[in-house]
């Protein structure tokens, strides 16, 4: 990939995180109340994961068209609000790519010798919900703990919930 960082200006490329030794991708937004549940648990994950040396980027793909608050100005504030040690990218399109379908949705890639990297987790990061009672634990977020077990998490995917990601309309 190739995306815009609205923050730094700055543009990122897969090869940016060629020398992690994992990569966590988090499709996110800014208005989705799922996320809003978890961005202080997310800024947290990211933070422990940066100490590790496991790189992480967060995306968004919602349309400004539709929902101009998940948009580059106010991601950018976003990021800046709640302390994000991540490149928060913006591409209206690219979540296509990996077929994702809501935010948040979480993808861990670890480095591999035959590709640049290898999907290793795909789902959520706990069962916790808005106004669910349920504590936000990153039960999933903690399988994700890197060095992770990698038989225990290969092909997994554990149910998603959350926004559907809000498409351009062309």
């Amino acid at each position: 990939f190739q995306l815009p960082e609205p923050l730094s200006g700055k543009t990122w490329k897969l090869e940016d995180f060629k020398q992690s030794p994992a990569l966590l991708v988090m499709f996110i937004c800014n208005h989705c109340p799922y996320v809003v549940h978890l961005k202080e648990a997310i800024a947290k994950l990211a933070q422990e994961y940066s100490q590790k040396g496991v790189a992480v980027v967060g995306i968004s793909s919602n349309s400004v068209a539709t929902h101009p608050e998940d948009g580059p100005q106010m991601m950018a504030e976003d990021a800046k609000k709640f302390g994000y040690n991540f490149p928060y990218l913006y591409d209206e399109a690219f979540a296509k790519a990996y077929g994702a379908v809501c935010t948040p949705e979480f993808f861990l890639f670890k480095k591999s010798e035959e590709k640049c990297f290898e999907l290793v987790y795909h789902g959520r990061f706990d069962e916790s919900r808005p106004r669910s009672g349920k504590p936000i634990t990153g039960r999933h977020g903690s399988m994700l703990q890197f060095p992770y077990p990698v038989q225990a998490i290969a092909n997994s995917l554990w149910l998603i919930v959350g926004c559907t990601i809000k498409w351009h309309p062309q």
